[in-house]
């Protein structure tokens, strides 16, 4: 089965890896992970991005 993209309601496969970490609660080397498709890749980058969490944006392929 596989990954899918971490927007609400969204069904579709993850294309897209954001990584993020929020400075307040994570170490600076700590990386969460939300899964984007294509269609989500760029709102839900920029929510991250909008509070400082976002700290990079890599291919996903489902391994």
């Amino acid at each position: 089965m596989p990954e899918i993209c971490s927007a609400k309601d969204c069904r579709t496969a993850a294309t897209w890896a954001l990584l993020w970490n929020n400075p307040k609660i994570h170490t600076p080397d700590r990386r969460k992970t939300w899964l984007a498709c294509d269609e989500h890749k760029a709102s839900l980058s920029d929510f991250l991005d909008r509070r400082g969490f976002l700290r990079d944006v890599e291919p996903f392929t489902n391994s």
